[in-house]
């Protein structure tokens, strides 16, 4: 089981790191826009609700990316020194939390997303659904690893292995 959860996460990983690549280059086309706009012309008044929209979704895509490859801020250095037992339990009570958290900031995003449905954005008239569609989204994504890295470490004692070539991260 747990090799096809892998590759179900490898899958979803696949897909989200050319979404953050041309996010980041319509973002870099858009305020390229908008600068020239500026200076030359008259200034084109939708780029900065797009790039400010395309810089939120780019931020909690990237941040899915990072999690799955534990590039986040983590202090280890107490559960290290903590007995094999004691270390492997805390691990898995540190991902029942982060699961537990994802699960509920799914729900309040999704919430949310409904409370601001009637709003549309100023200059492209997009509702907002859209836009704050993303803190659900990609809270399933990292609830998705989480429960990967959950049922990684009952099997096998350690998280599940991230087979990215340019990744350093490593589980010790």
């Amino acid at each position: 089981m747990l090799p096809l959860l892998q590759r179900i996460e490898q899958g979803i990983d696949a897909v989200t790191r050319p979404v953050v690549f041309l996010a980041m280059a319509a973002l870099i086309g858009v305020i390229t826009l908008q600068i020239i706009s500026r200076v030359f012309f008259s200034a084109v008044g939708w780029t900065e609700e797009v790039a400010r929209f395309l810089l939120v979704w780019i931020t909690f895509l990237a941040a899915t990316l990072a999690y799955r490859r534990r590039r986040h801020i983590a202090v280890t250095f107490v559960v290290d020194a903590l007995p094999p037992r004691i270390r492997q339990a805390s691990r898995l009570l540190a991902t029942l939390v982060v699961v537990a958290f994802m699960i509920s900031l799914i729900v309040i995003g999704y919430r949310y997303m409904q409370i601001q449905s009637f709003q549309k954005s100023a200059s492209l008239r997009l509702s907002m659904t859209w836009v704050y569609a993303v803190m659900p989204f990609c809270a399933a994504l990292m609830a998705w690893t989480s429960l990967v890295d959950l049922v990684s470490l009952v099997h096998s004692g350690r998280y599940a292995t991230v087979n990215d070539p340019d990744s350093d991260a490593h589980d010790p």
